[in-house]
């Protein structure tokens, strides 16, 4: 096995995902029902034989570090970890992380007595499942200094990524951020015949990047105040004529960094066979084990949907949607795309009597769609929530409005008999 580590960068405020983002750090961000975002660069890095992790935050990172203590817990023989690296002042910087290069050069220092000779980079605000050590087997296999995994993209895609000049050797002759429309033609690649007949004639940098160990401190030592990989280290490597290699990925990938995006990657998990695929026996995505009671139902219709542990549901129908766990849905509800992102922790009979308030979960006879229901929310009885793209973004008290999804903010309470979206 090569010795490989890798650096899980968590991002920066993340203010395109907010609320979901305003009291926690991107990764950590719920998925899936029961997921959180940070779980699949780990899972990836686990199934691909990647024991020795680092995340990489500066902003909201207390939940973050809560659910990797509790949830990645290696044996005193494998010598695997998942350690929490935060923005700290030390004697060479006494500042905040100022891109994502920036942040990797200040967390180098804590590599030194790990043994390594290859540095594996990814993002934590990724959906996918890929093997790292066919990546790596790759970068080997080419000779390369440095690595991209690249996914081919339409030409209305290609102005949101980094664009590659690939030839057909593999290697990458020249480098954009985010090119214009205009001058796409200039930027195609050679692709796979499938991808050229659908029109994917350009290869994007996904984030994922492995770097020889001195390669990448060379990198550091020559341009000291340089902070982005994708605006300003690869194409300095390209430039200088050294080896970069473009490995390109065959599979499902998408970039978490909108509430549009982050909606559209939940609801697709609910189709009859996603392309996310949270059931692979060899590319299992793993979390936090909650030792949750089993869900239990009460006379609901249910379609095409996804539901986690814990949940108390009593809803007349609940379609095309994400149910996350320990929910509690009352009686004669309806619920369609939507994405419920549950509770961290139950109610007790007494409590909902005494609190004056509704309970935690979402009461009786509402009407939710085209929404994400942050954690901890109580919902009174009668409560529409309805999101349309007709719908202006915008913020209030209780929610915003973004893409014409209603996002319900954590914890808050919505009154009984409100409406919220068309019909307001």
């Amino acid at each position: 096995m090569i010795k490989m580590i890798s650096l899980i960068l968590g991002g920066g405020a993340g203010t395109r995902l907010a609320p979901l983002t305003t009291e926690r750090s991107k990764p950590a961000v719920p998925i899936g029902g029961k997921y959180r975002l940070i779980d699949i660069p780990i899972s990836n890095c686990i199934n691909s034989g990647v024991r020795r992790m680092f995340v990489i935050t500066q902003y909201n990172s207390a939940s973050l570090n809560q659910h990797i203590k509790n949830t990645y817990n290696f044996d005193m023989f494998s010598h695997g970890f998942v350690d929490i690296l935060a923005a700290e002042q030390t004697p060479s910087s006494d500042k905040w992380f100022q891109g994502t290069a920036d942040a990797v050069r200040q967390s180098l220092h804590h590599l030194k007595r790990h043994p390594h000779d290859y540095i594996l980079i990814l993002s934590g605000d990724q959906l996918y499942q890929m093997n790292f050590a066919k990546l790596a087997d790759y970068h080997i296999e080419k000779e390369a200094d440095l690595t991209i995994a690249t996914i081919p993209v339409i030409d209305k895609e290609a102005p949101g990524f980094g664009i590659m000049k690939v030839n057909e050797q593999g290697y990458i002759e020249n480098f954009i951020e985010k090119p214009e429309l205009g001058i796409l033609p200039e930027w195609q690649s050679h692709v796979d015949e499938k991808y050229h007949n659908q029109g994917r004639h350009y290869l994007a940098s996904m984030g994922i990047y492995i770097f020889n160990k001195a390669f990448l401190h060379k990198l550091f030592d020559e341009n000291p105040k340089a902070t982005d990989f994708g605006k300003e280290f690869i194409p300095i490597a390209i430039e200088q004529g050294h080896k970069v290699a473009s490995y390109a990925f065959d599979g499902y990938w998408t970039d978490i960094g909108t509430i549009r995006s982050f909606y559209d990657a939940n609801i697709a998990l609910t189709a009859n066979i996603p392309e996310f695929n949270l059931f692979d026996n060899e590319k299992a995505i793993y979390t936090r084990p909650r030792l949750l009671a089993p869900s239990k139902i009460f006379g609901t219709w249910f379609n095409q949907s996804v539901i986690a542990e814990g949940c108390i549901i009593h809803a007349k129908k609940i379609e095309r949607s994400i149910i996350g766990i320990r929910s509690r849905i009352a009686e004669g509800t309806e619920i369609s795309n939507a994405i419920i992102m549950g509770n961290d922790s139950y109610e007790t009979i007494e409590e909902m009597q005494k609190s004056g308030k509704p309970a935690m979960g979402i009461g009786k006879d509402c009407n939710i769609r085209n929404a994400i229901i942050d954690k901890d929310v109580r919902i009174g009885d009668e409560v529409s929530i309805h999101g349309s793209l007709a719908l202006p973004d915008g913020e209030k008290d209780t929610h915003v409005v973004k893409d014409g999804i209603i996002v319900v903010k954590k914890g808050v309470t919505i009154p009984r008999g409100t409406r919220i979206g068309l019909g307001e």
